[in-house]
């Protein structure tokens, strides 16, 4: 089973990589964009085949190392 981890800042914090790619976007001509957030996405292969004990496992992974939940906020998908 894989899970895919989508991290991104929670609203409200600074984003300065966002507002760098908005504004290069702008810089290369793109017209029309509006605010850019920026975050990172984490695949992970898990030996686990219960799907609720493999989420449970991503979302521990999550609060204990993989997000900063303090500005950070984190979205679990388990692909196949």
């Amino acid at each position: 089973m894989k899970a895919r981890v989508h991290i991104t800042l929670k609203t409200g914090v600074l984003d300065p990589q966002g507002k760098a790619i908005g504004k290069a976007l702008g810089t290369l001509g793109f017209e029309g964009v509006g605010e850019v957030r920026q975050g990172k996405l984490i695949e992970i292969e898990l030996a686990e085949t219960d799907p609720a004990r493999a989420e449970a496992s991503v979302r521990d992974m999550c609060e204990k190392l993989l997000a900063n939940t303090v500005i950070e906020k984190y979205d679990v998908e388990l692909v196949g």
